[in-house]
């Protein structure tokens, strides 16, 4: 038999074990190769039922430094990269205004 040659990426995973999938906003990208990304999520209290804010920053590989501070992403669970890095860049949803950029940068 002949070996089937399958070309992948080498950060696309397998069509059956792809991570999940998290949307967030780059919140910095001054590393190589690398952004900061942060997720939200909304959760109910289980005792007073009020909805609280949880947020949690994720190290984001992304080749080319695409991303920009305040842009909206898409990223995805891989294997690790590095020793804190375990998600990549999918695609940038939305562009940062150049205003958002400028509050930012001035801080």
């Amino acid at each position: 038999m002949a070996k089937e040659s399958t070309t992948q990426t080498k950060q696309s995973l397998p069509a059956g074990r792809q991570g999940k999938i998290l949307e967030g906003v780059v919140v910095k990208s001054a590393m190589k190769d690398t952004a900061t990304v942060e997720v939200s999520r909304y959760e109910k209290h289980p005792k007073y039922e009020k909805y609280l804010r949880r947020t949690k920053k994720f190290l984001v590989h992304d080749v080319g430094n695409t991303a920009k501070v305040g842009d909206k992403v898409r990223i995805q669970e891989t294997r690790p990269i590095s020793k804190n890095k375990h998600f990549i860049l999918l695609s940038i949803s939305s562009l940062a205004s150049t205003s958002d950029q400028q509050l930012v940068t001035s801080n």
